[in-house]
């Protein structure tokens, strides 16, 4: 994934500190560093890590102009000013990627290029696994249309009982009531029925509703309801039936059912929009801009494979190289192993036959970041698919619970016809 495209971008003017002037430009936000770059000369202003910012915050320039001030590692503040939409959208989204940034692993870029077996092997089990339990879903979902069409041909026995229903009454009926049915014991049955199709339709509805919102998956994130103007921060929650938008304080903006939603479409690895639309009123779309999307993408992929939409903007992510491994404080990939050759303090002088063991050792761990994120990616797909699996099976338990009182009422029903025709032969 390249760290070079930028994931947000806002036009500004930034201070230049030398020369006592502001200069316009744009301020773009990559995945590990900010960036300044001129309008005019098209040259880099002002660049630093994530990693070396020590504190970011909204300040006045002469006691009027409202700015947006980075200060970085060494004392060394930076300036912008005049950011569109504004600075508080341009503030809310600097601060979750640094915030989440100083909370991942130090670590994440000093990778091997060779795959270490022991990563290897557990995606390879955990990819045995997920085939398993996609077959076994394709299964259940067979399993569950079966159950359908057994409701389907018990509902048509129900509704040829009540035609014969109907005709016995007729029969039964005195010679001195021409209307068929007597009135009082009409209105009798149709009470109990009713009550008793509401107490079984309230039961089911409660553990379906139960086993439905169940959370797969909680990511923080800086979101807006239609444009960029208003990015605030919240979380998406990936359920196993819906998507739910809320705030910092855990309050619900807005559920989309997975049914509802007519398009996610991904900008970039770390920015989404899912959108619902209507006929006759305007559309409900939210922008979500997280650090961490990577992470529900992997289930949003298997939820909505129908429903998600990549746009050249994710494409260019994908398809730009990516640059020469570096550490987060900036340091070449050597410097980083020479580093950890003097945190591992190797002896000054080791025998040539233990030298190469003794490497491997040191510089090749068991499970690389790289395999340690892509087998959390799949055990996120795995819960997903368990969770979606337990929730055919508890929908195909309420089934066959209806499915046994249907089968007994029919049972009564049949041989109380049965017996109400021998008393009329």
């Amino acid at each position: 994934m390249s760290r070079d495209v930028p994931i947000h971008s806002w036009p500004g003017s930034y201070y230049i500190n030398s020369e006592k002037r502001w200069e316009n430009g744009t301020l773009s936000l990559t995945r590990t560093t900010v960036r300044f770059v001129s309008n005019q000369s098209k040259e880099s202003l002002a660049s630093f890590r994530l990693s070396r910012i020590v504190e970011i915050k909204m300040e006045s320039s002469s006691f009027i102009f409202s700015t947006l001030t980075v200060l970085e590692e060494g004392n060394v503040k930076h300036w912008f000013g005049s950011l569109k939409p504004n600075r508080v959208v341009v503030y809310n989204v600097l601060e979750h990627f640094w915030r989440e940034r100083l909370l991942s692993p130090s670590s994440e870029a000093q990778r091997a290029e060779a795959q270490p077996s022991k990563g290897r092997e557990l995606i390879s089990l955990v990819a045995g696994a997920q085939k398993r339990l996609e077959d076994t879903g394709r299964v259940l979902g067979h399993q569950g249309e079966q159950f359908d069409n057994m409701m389907q041909g018990l509902e048509k026995i129900d509704s040829d009982l009540g035609v014969a229903d109907k005709l016995l009454s007729e029969l039964e009926s005195p010679s001195w009531w021409p209307f068929g049915k007597l009135p009082w014991k009409t209105q009798q049955d149709a009470k109990a029925e009713d009550a008793a199709r509401a107490a079984a339709a309230a039961s089911s509805s409660a553990a379906r509703y139960s086993s439905r919102n169940k959370l797969i998956t909680s990511i923080p994130a800086v979101l807006s309801k239609g444009g960029e103007s208003d990015l605030k921060p919240g979380c998406l929650l990936v359920l196993v039936s819906s998507l739910e938008v809320r705030n910092t304080n855990c309050q619900l903006l807005h559920r989309f059912e997975r049914n509802e939603i007519d398009e996610i479409r991904v900008h970039s690895p770390y920015e989404i929009t899912v959108r619902q639309r209507f006929i006759g009123k305007p559309d409900i779309c939210y922008r979500l801009l997280s650090a961490k999307m990577p992470e529900a993408l992997s289930v949003l992929e298997m939820q909505y494979k129908k429903k998600i939409e990549f746009t050249s903007e994710y494409t260019d992510f994908k398809t730009t190289p990516v640059s020469s491994p570096r550490d987060t404080e900036g340091k070449s990939w050597t410097e980083g192993l020479l580093q950890t050759c003097q945190e591992t303090e190797l002896p000054l002088e080791v025998p040539a036959g233990e030298l190469s063991q003794l490497q491997v050792h040191v510089f090749q761990p068991s499970v690389s970041q790289a395999e340690a994120q892509e087998l959390k990616q799949m055990l996120m797909q795995l819960k997903n698919l368990a969770l979606e699996a337990e929730t055919e099976l508890e929908r195909q338990d309420e089934a066959l619970d209806v499915l046994t009182s249907s089968t007994d009422r029919a049972t009564m029903h049949i041989e109380k016809h049965t017996c109400r025709m021998k008393r009329l032969l």
